[in-house]
């Protein structure tokens, strides 16, 4: 399974609800990526010219936010927090436990598009230490056995939506 292939008519939608409107940079980028689920660097150029900007700043503010991609992510975000309560709680052996299990290193994402795995600084819920995110789903009090249960959970819906 490849990356979701650019639409280039719906990027035209896109870029034309915004034209000429320096200051909807970012609501435009958000909106690119949630289509394609990262920003295509091909779209930079066409977006730099509608917002008559220059394709650096575009580019400056695509890699200066943490939340922009320009490369494609698994269906399934993974975000293991590595902040300072987390790491008291063992945030380091859930990150191994994570790599293991899913052939993967930080930033890297599945052949099949699956799952992307990611670190942050905190993920702010420092009650659950040591906790990790899927995509907009918070999961704490993490060990070995529930993160083999939640990434199962991940890997079954895939089964289950037919996209295996």
């Amino acid at each position: 399974m490849n990356p979701k292939p650019i639409d280039w008519h719906r990027l035209d939608e896109i870029i034309e609800t915004h034209r000429h409107r320096k200051w909807s940079l970012i609501p435009l980028l958000q909106e690119v990526q949630e289509t394609y689920g990262y920003i295509p660097p091909e779209s930079i150029e066409p977006i730099a010219e509608a917002l008559n900007m220059s394709a650096a700043e575009v580019q400056g503010v695509v890699t200066f936010y943490s939340g922009f991609s320009l490369k494609p992510k698994g269906r399934c975000v993974l975000k293991v927090c590595r902040g300072t309560a987390c790491h008291v709680k063992g945030s380091r052996s859930i990150l191994r436990h994570v790599k293991k299990e899913l052939h993967l290193e930080e930033g890297e994402t599945s052949e099949d598009y699956q799952f992307t795995l990611e670190t942050v600084a905190c993920l702010g819920a420092c009650f659950l230490a040591p906790t990790m995110m899927v995509n907009r789903d918070y999961y704490g009090r993490l060990n070995p056995t529930k993160v083999s249960s939640v990434l199962g959970q991940y890997s079954k819906n895939k089964e289950d939506d037919g996209s295996a």
